[in-house]
């Protein structure tokens, strides 16, 4: 239980044995909750005296209290997942969101992220691919509280919310490594720090630890696009891997696709795992091996701590590492 006097949205759901998903649908009214998993909820919140706007009163000096949150591709499943746990945290608070997609753009980024700056926002949570100097200088700059969810900062200066993405890519490999000598690297662009430094960091840990040399020849890069993934497959086939991990999970889907269509078979002749475990995982055929990864948490713990820091609350932690599994489906052998 929280040793400080500020009962949080974490007690409770721990308290209930519930999702904080389900704890925010209470909360907020959403009839798509079982009667008795509510009534549940509703005790714990009684009995625990959880009061889900006493941030909102302590900002009270404010009309509005107003949060951007900087997207880089909307339609992406990964990153519409990790808005809803952000979206749905502020609405218990009463906070209105300014949602704004960079599309991948490193430019339209910095404008995004200066328009937000203008409409004077409370706070920005910020989900992007890297982070680069123009945005660390933006940043910088301005007194305006800013969290990081699902990116990564190498030079540990923001606070962020993350999964421990090189051990998850360790652990990854390591499955791949029981079957195949040769594993493919498939990464979206390298220039991103959570790919060309802290996932290829963990790929080569799995390699040294199961005796299998790094050959730069495996290493793939493309855009986070299925058409790329796809592309890719003659590629990946022609460097004689018969493994992969991927990044991102609509490349991975495109990289499945075009192994079947040069006539593999998945898993027997090619194994994949793929990163996030969204719903892409699941529309294949066969339905993707994945690191599972609590993509709404992070959302929702990148939400409440931003709440904190705008109500100049100590944080207890600035670099929150949520837990990861491996979800075993089809495109891994038993």
């Amino acid at each position: 239980m929280n040793t400080d006097d500020t009962i949080t949205i974490y007690d409770v759901a721990r308290e209930a044995g519930v999702s904080m998903a389900t704890v925010s649908r209470v909360v907020n009214g959403n009839k798509n909750v079982k009667e008795n998993t509510r009534k549940k909820v509703l005790e714990v919140i009684e009995r625990l005296d959880y009061r889900p706007n006493a941030v909102a009163r302590g900002l009270a000096s404010k009309k509005t209290t107003t949060v951007g949150v900087v997207i880089p591709n909307i339609a992406n499943a990964y990153f519409s997942i990790l808005a809803k746990g952000i979206d749905d945290i502020a609405t218990m608070y009463k906070y209105n969101i300014v949602l704004a997609s960079s599309d991948e753009d490193d430019d339209r980024e910095i404008n995004v992220i200066n328009t937000l700056f203008a409409k004077q926002v409370d706070g920005i949570i910020f989900m992007g691919h890297h982070l680069t100097e123009k945005i660390r200088a933006e940043f910088s700059r301005a007194r305006t509280p800013i969290v990081l969810a699902g990116t990564v900062d190498l030079d540990h200066q923001l606070p962020s919310v993350n999964i421990d993405y090189s051990k998850a890519t360790q652990d990854a490999v390591d499955i791949l490594a029981r079957n195949n000598s040769k594993i493919a690297f498939v990464s979206g662009p390298l220039i991103d720090a959570i790919n060309g430094k802290v996932r290829l960091n963990g790929y080569k840990n799995s390699l040294k630890n199961n005796n299998l040399p790094f050959k730069e020849g495996l290493v793939f890069e493309a855009q986070y696009k299925y058409q790329e993934g796809y592309n890719l497959a003659q590629r990946v086939m022609n460097s004689g891997a018969t493994a992969a991990y991927v990044t991102e999970d609509e490349l991975a889907a495109g990289l499945l696709n075009g192994l079947f269509e040069a006539g593999k078979k998945i898993p027997e002749d090619f194994e994949i795992i793929t990163s996030n475990d969204s719903t892409i995982a699941l529309y294949t055929r066969p339905n993707m091996t994945s690191i599972s990864q609590p993509i709404y948490d992070l959302g929702a713990v990148a939400m409440r701590m931003l709440t904190k820091i705008m109500n100049k609350e100590e944080l207890d932690e600035k670099e929150i590492i949520l837990n990861h599994n491996i979800k075993d489906r089809g495109t891994t052998k038993p």
